[in-house]
């Protein structure tokens, strides 16, 4: 009789699928991203407040792609009539100086009188990032939860 050496490795049976997961969730929420919405729908959404379109918007108008800047651009000019109500404040300031949290207490107190506030941060001089984040929601925590602010994102590159 042979002294066979029995193997560490083994073999088992994969994971079946969860049956608390939605099978159809994964391809329809592909299916929803990869859709081109057109610009008046864009605008509509936006107008709306919906942070899906703005967000989406944003991209577009960041993209690179030649075959997206008509489409960018209607959706700019659209927009245009309704930003003359709006305010834009920029932050600058050497590293650790406050910026974060200067526009957290700032932002609160807008949206404490109603005002809606939106924060895109971008770090400008950033030649090794080019475009790094200025504060992100987690030194921005009480404002990102607010229901009147939108932590809207850091642009991908440089002014």
């Amino acid at each position: 009789m042979k002294n066979k050496k029995k193997s560490a490795l083994k073999q088992t049976e994969g994971v079946s699928n969860s049956e608390i997961i939605n099978n159809n969730f994964v391809s329809n929420f592909k299916s929803k991203q990869s859709k081109t919405i057109n610009p008046e729908t864009l605008v509509k959404g936006i107008l709306n407040k919906n942070i899906s379109y703005l967000s989406r918007a944003i991209t577009l108008i960041e993209s690179s792609n030649p075959k997206h800047q008509d489409y960018a651009n209607t959706v700019l000019k659209s927009c245009l009539p309704y930003a003359n109500k709006s305010i834009r404040i920029g932050i600058t300031g050497v590293p650790g100086v406050g910026k974060s949290t200067f526009i957290e207490v700032f932002g609160k107190h807008l949206t404490a009188l109603g005002k809606r506030v939106a924060v895109l941060a971008i770090d400008p001089s950033s030649s090794l990032t080019k475009g790094s984040i200025l504060g992100d929601k987690t030194r921005m925590e009480t404002l990102a939860k607010d229901e009147n602010a939108i932590y809207v994102r850091q642009l991908r590159e440089t002014l």
